[in-house]
């Protein structure tokens, strides 16, 4: 399958921005204040469902971003 200069620059952009977004979150939760990710200094059921859902942005984000870093090394090549 050949995948399209827009397309391949579009699957690449999103998967740097899925990093820059879910790394300034796990950041964030991180830091948290507010008392829904730890309670005493222990991680909450909050802190780990969030944790789960930007480790698996991340994975999916590598997976996006590599297929559009393919499509675009496959486009240099050809032009």
């Amino acid at each position: 399958m050949k995948l399209s200069r827009p397309v391949s620059w579009f699957l690449l952009a999103f998967g740097v921005w899925s990093w820059v977004i879910w790394i300034t979150f796990v950041k964030n939760l991180v830091k948290d204040g507010s008392g829904l990710a730890f309670e005493d200094g222990d991680p909450t059921a909050y802190f780990w469902v969030h944790l789960t859902l930007a480790v698996v942005s991340f994975l999916l984000g590598t997976v996006v971003g590599g297929i559009g870093l393919r499509g675009v090394r496959a486009l240099r090549r050809t032009s």
